[in-house]
């Protein structure tokens, strides 16, 4: 009951991110639940509990052999997504589920259909949390957190189990992309982590896409609509337009596997300016450059359509794909698979069609693959995790954290 306890504490703190601020963590509410995981850190006894002025969370479990084991770390990101609302969240609690529809909101008959979603079908039996169709749930990533500090608390609790130095590290911001920026690799101390931040059970992912976000800005120019002719140029219209400029197949919604996408997060704007906000995304380096390539020369043809700086774009780098970073390093991979079977769970190897915070700190010294939290439908109100993942995600933390000597 600690876990789910903790759990559902979690995420009844709002914490969404923003992507349109320049701080760190991105936005003001995030310090809520910071506090809390900092505070509840020290409460439960970890070593070297800090908390520095970006709202980086690191602490330890000290070492209780004597040989010279790797320190080895656990990441997980305690911001949630803007893609949905995160506040107010109320979630639901369903015991030994039945494989059918749950009604999660009487008010608006708002439901999880298992036809819809028919993944829910492989937790019958299982404790389901929810949604209450108003909001995400936070289970990406308040599950990893939630995993990570119980596993912590457990290993404390029972010295029996022979470990080496365990470092622990929660971070703002990942859900826009800026998750690992500020996180001092030096002084988490690790050799290697994990971050616990992927999907359903038994996933194990060291390679992911490439990543950039872009804005396109659209100039308009406004005056009295009855007197518009010849003179007005309606911004909100002509970001419609570059919308449809950019390939209608290569979505989020119409792309798998290893294909790659240009995501359209956000459109506002009025007569005078409107914003584009994407996120461009592909496993393979070479298509990653030419899709940051195209989108540019859409501007420029814009441009030449409609005038001189009628749009304007801003390309930012966000991740990087870490599976280079795992050549002869594959033993960080290999132990987790280990993890997972001696924890009764099939291994899932796959390239994650996102990021983790593991990718950046793949390339800033730190191999870190991503392992499974539990949840599913992330972003949304159909999000949902099975309390017996959550479990099976503490096991499989406390499996690598053992010693090997």
């Amino acid at each position: 009951m600690r876990l789910l306890n903790r759990f559902l504490t979690y995420v009844k703190i709002y914490s969404t991110s923003d992507a349109e601020s320049e701080t760190t963590p991105s936005s003001p509410q995030q310090w809520d639940i910071a506090k809390y995981i900092f505070q509840e850190l020290q409460d439960l006894g970890l070593s070297d509990v800090s908390m520095d002025e970006n709202g980086y969370i690191m602490a330890y479990v000290p070492s209780n052999i004597s040989e010279n084991e790797p320190t080895v770390g656990f990441i997980a990101h305690y911001d949630t997504s803007p893609d949905f609302n995160g506040k107010d969240v109320n979630p639901q609690i369903w015991e030994d589920y039945n494989g059918g529809d749950l009604l999660l909101n009487q008010e608006t008959g708002f439901t999880l259909s298992s036809e819809k979603f028919p993944s829910l079908k492989k937790y019958v039996g299982k404790t389901l949390i929810t949604t209450d169709g108003t909001s995400l749930l936070g289970a990406d990533d308040k599950a990893g957190v939630a995993e990570i500090v119980t596993a912590a608390e457990y290993l404390l609790a029972h010295p029996e189990i022979k470990h080496g130095r365990i470092a622990i590290g929660f971070t703002p911001d990942e859900e826009i992309g800026r998750g690992a920026h500020k996180f001092d690799v030096a002084k988490f101390g690790a050799e290697y982590a994990y971050t616990l931040d992927g999907s359903e059970v038994g996933e194990l992912e060291f390679e992911n896409f490439n990543a950039a976000g872009a804005v396109v800005k659209i100039n308009g120019l406004s005056v009295h609509p009855g007197y518009a002719f010849g003179q007005m140029k309606n911004a909100g219209l002509l970001a419609v337009e570059f919308a449809q400029m950019l390939p209608a197949n290569e979505t989020p919604s119409t792309t798998k596997g290893f294909e790659g996408f240009y995501h359209l997060m956000e459109i506002k704007g009025d007569v005078s300016e409107a914003k584009l906000q994407y996120i461009i995304r592909d496993h393979d380096a070479e298509k990653f450059e030419n899709r940051k390539k195209f989108i540019t020369e859409k501007v420029a043809e814009f441009n030449a359509k409609h005038g001189e700086n009628t749009a304007e774009i801003e390309i930012k780098e966000q991740y990087r794909n870490m599976k280079q970073q795992f050549e002869g390093k594959m033993h960080i991979v290999e132990i987790a698979e280990q993890a997972m079977k001696d924890a009764n769970i099939e291994p899932k190897i796959k390239a994650i069609r996102g990021g983790t915070d593991g990718a950046q700190l793949s390339y800033m010294g730190l191999p870190c693959p991503n392992i499974f939290a539990g949840g599913e439908n992330f972003h949304g109100p159909y999000e949902y995790v099975a309390l017996e993942s959550m479990e099976k995600a503490v096991k499989v933390i406390v499996n690598i954290a053992k010693a090997r000597k």
